[in-house]
C-alpha cells in the first residue's frame, strides 16, 4: 500500500508548502499531494480560494496580484510556492500528485508541467493528475490520453466506482469516511487502483491494507509507514 503525503507532510510543517514537501521527502513518502490553483498564467500551491485559513492574507486568490501573493507568510515562515518550485524540489524523489483545484486552462497547466518535467528529467509516468472537478479531468485526459488521472469522491455513489472507470481514470480517490469493501471491490472489478484520503490512525490504516487498499493519503506518512510496516 502506497503512501502519499497529503499537502505534503501537513502534521508536521504548513500545509502544501515547500517546507511540508521536504519533510514528505526526507520521509521518504512514496508520493506527495498536493492544492493548485491557477493565477492567471502562472499556478500556485494553496488548497482555499480564500486566503484567511492557510495564510495570513485575506481575500481571494485572484484578487491579490501573484507578487503579493507571494510575501504571504504560509505559516512558520513559509511562502506560497508555486508548481513549479514544488516540481524542481520534488523531482524524481517520489510521485508527484497535482489536486486540480481551481484551473481555467487545462491546456496551460499540462504544457507547464510537462515543461517542468522535460527540465528536470522526471518521467511524466511520475504525475499524477486528480480532481473532484471531473469536468477538468475529462479535458485533460481528452488532451493527453497517456495522462494518469484520479478521480476523486467525497461520496458512495449507488455504482460506486462507474464514474472513474468512465473517466478512464487510473485511481478512484474515495473519502475514507464512506468507504466500505464493497466500494474497493467493485473498484477492483472495474481495474482501478483505489486511494484513500485522509488516513492517520493505525488501526484504520491496517483495515485498509486488509481491503487491498492501493495507496492512503496520510498527513504524516513517517507514521503512517512505522504503522503499516
Amino acid at each position: 500500500m502506497l503512501i502519499f503525503a497529503h499537502r505534503g507532510a501537513s502534521a508536521l510543517a504548513p500545509e502544501n508548502t515547500l517546507a511540508a514537501i521536504n519533510l514528505a521527502i526526507d520521509h521518504q513518502a512514496d508520493g506527495i499531494e498536493f492544492d493548485v490553483f491557477q493565477h492567471e498564467d502562472e499556478f500556485i500551491l494553496i488548497h482555499d480560494r480564500w486566503l484567511h485559513r492557510t495564510t495570513d492574507g485575506q481575500g481571494q486568490i485572484n484578487a491579490i496580484i501573484l507578487e503579493e501573493l507571494r510575501r504571504l507568510d504560509a505559516g512558520d515562515g513559509q511562502r506560497i510556492p508555486t508548481l513549479y518550485e514544488a516540481i524542481q524540489r520534488i523531482q524524481t524523489h517520489c510521485e508527484i500528485n497535482i489536486e486540480i483545484k481551481g484551473i481555467e486552462s487545462v491546456e496551460l497547466l499540462v504544457s507547464y508541467v510537462e515543461t517542468a518535467c522535460a527540465q528536470f528529467q522526471i518521467p511524466l509516468t511520475n504525475i499524477l493528475y486528480s480532481s473532484f472537478d471531473h469536468h477538468l479531468l475529462q479535458q485533460l485526459k481528452s488532451l493527453r490520453p497517456t495522462a494518469r488521472i484520479g478521480a476523486l469522491t467525497a461520496s458512495k455513489p449507488v455504482d460506486y466506482a462507474a464514474f472513474a472507470s468512465e473517466l478512464n481514470a487510473e485511481f478512484i480517490n474515495a473519502d475514507v469516511t464512506f468507504l466500505d469493501q464493497a466500494f474497493v471491490d467493485d473498484a477492483k472489478q472495474r481495474g482501478l487502483k483505489i486511494g484513500v484520503y485522509t488516513v492517520d490512525q493505525a488501526e484504520e490504516l491496517m483495515k485498509l491494507k486488509k481491503w487491498g487498499v492501493d495507496l492512503v493519503f496520510c498527513n504524516n506518512p513517517l507514521n503512517a509507514r512505522a504503522a503499516i510496516e
